[in-house]
């Protein structure tokens, strides 16, 4: 009989990378089971979608709602309530002391794009400002401001102009917030005038760059010069957002507001779901007709959002981040005493991460991450890498993960790391 690996390579394109070769059967809350019935813990949440676990009762019952009612008029053609209802909810709940106003897209890349070409509208500005080791989706715009080529960007030609990179700031890389800063004013003097900029983009938590958060003075100080120079600040929250870092928002850490965010990911708890807010003046620049999209704000994905929204603060989803991830990153801190390979354990909330070096060279050590992942799949626990050089683990488990399940993932996470030293 042909496998389903098999299959897969013959039907599918290989662009398409796959961390397992497991195939989903069923799954419920922190936990996943294949098409052989083995067991796993999932650590993963499908990158930080899940985050109220998988089927939560609460989001089922709300989609199944809505699925006896309609499931797609296009809102641009025939509109719907809870699309109007959950734009009004967004445009409360975002940090910001001044009007809002939301649009619903499918994808963090499409939030992505819809905010740049909101802040060029709204600016008559073209350039914009991206970090070193983002991630920003894989369109083309996505692909132009994220900062780094491999896998992202190489065979795809020539990218969208007038995008700048500047470093991120990160002490374990070498570099300081200062010197970020440094970088970005030598940009301005030598490559683009600060005037002809309509947007910067950060991560609060750089994403697939390996899970560094920005230092609160930093985002600040990129606040200011945004403000100096009549920028747009633009939070990419898709991957934070939705009490992963144990905030609603993880801006909120900084008190600083952003003047577009886009969200996606966790905001639909497992269904196609993504938006932008912002400053009321600013999502109005664009004309009518400009913004949308044929399954922009399906309203099934918006009744799961009502959903998720619901359980966060019913279930007091961001205390119950921060209390798991304390716990992780206790747990990590034991095992680093017998782990030399381990050089940092960070991450607000429950977006989490460990970064490897090799011993014996000081280099960041991708081998050494890949083998924790695959004796870790090997015994049940579901791990993703990632990072610019692939040597970190990030966790990202559903933040409703069952005490018992979680305690047996940690023995299995010190397990595995142990086991990748020998």
């Amino acid at each position: 009989m042909t496998s389903l690996t098999d299959r897969k390579n013959a039907a599918i394109s290989r662009g398409v990378g796959m961390t397992t070769q497991i195939y989903a059967d069923r799954a419920e809350n922190s936990e996943i089971w294949d098409k052989e019935g083995n067991r796993y813990i999932d650590f993963a949440a499908g990158i930080a979608v899940v985050n109220t676990g998988h089927r939560h009762p609460r989001v089922i019952e709300a989609v199944k709602k809505q699925l006896d009612r309609f499931t797609h008029t296009c809102h641009q053609v025939v509109p719907y309530e809870n699309y109007v209802e959950l734009a009004e909810r967004l445009n409360a709940i975002l940090p910001g002391e001044f009007a809002k106003k939301t649009i619903f897209v499918t994808t963090g890349a499409e939030a992505v794009e819809n905010a740049v070409k909101i802040a060029r509208a709204a600016t008559g500005r073209q350039a914009v400002v991206a970090f070193g080791g983002g991630f920003h989706g894989r369109t083309f715009m996505g692909m132009a401001l994220t900062g780094k080529v491999v896998p992202y960007k190489v065979g795809f030609g020539a990218m969208p102009a007038d995008v700048f990179h500047v470093p991120f700031p990160v002490e374990l890389q070498g570099v300081s917030a200062d010197q970020s800063l440094a970088a970005l004013k030598r940009l301005f003097a030598a490559d683009v005038d600060p005037n002809r900029v309509a947007a910067i983009i950060i991560e609060p938590v750089q994403g697939e760059g390996g899970f560094y958060p920005v230092p609160t003075s930093f985002i600040k100080a990129i606040r200011e010069i945004c403000d100096q120079h009549g920028i747009l600040l633009i939070a990419d929250e898709v991957q934070t957002g939705f009490a992963r870092t144990g905030k609603l928002f993880a801006m909120e850490h900084h008190g600083v507001a952003a003047d577009l965010v886009t969200m996606a990911k966790g905001l639909g708890g497992g269904f196609p779901i993504a938006a932008v807010t912002g400053r009321a003046e600013v999502m109005d620049a664009p004309g009518p007709g400009g913004l949308g999209g044929t399954y922009a704000g399906n309203p099934i994905g918006v009744a799961a959002a009502h959903a998720v929204l619901d359980i966060i603060e019913d279930e007091k989803l961001c205390e119950r981040a921060e209390q798991l991830g304390g716990r992780l990153k206790q747990r990590l801190a034991a095992i680093a005493e017998q782990t030399p390979e381990i050089i940092d354990i960070r991450g607000p909330g429950f977006m989490n991460a460990v970064e490897f070096n090799d011993v014996k060279t000081n280099l960041p050590s991708a081998d050494f991450a890949n083998r924790v992942r695959l004796i870790a799949l090997e015994k049940g626990l579901i791990l993703l890498t990632c990072g610019v050089h692939g040597n970190v683990i990030r966790f990202l488990a559903p933040i409703t993960i069952q005490d018992n399940v979680f305690a047996e993932a940690m023995d299995i996470l010190e397990a595995s790391i142990l086991e990748a030293r020998a």
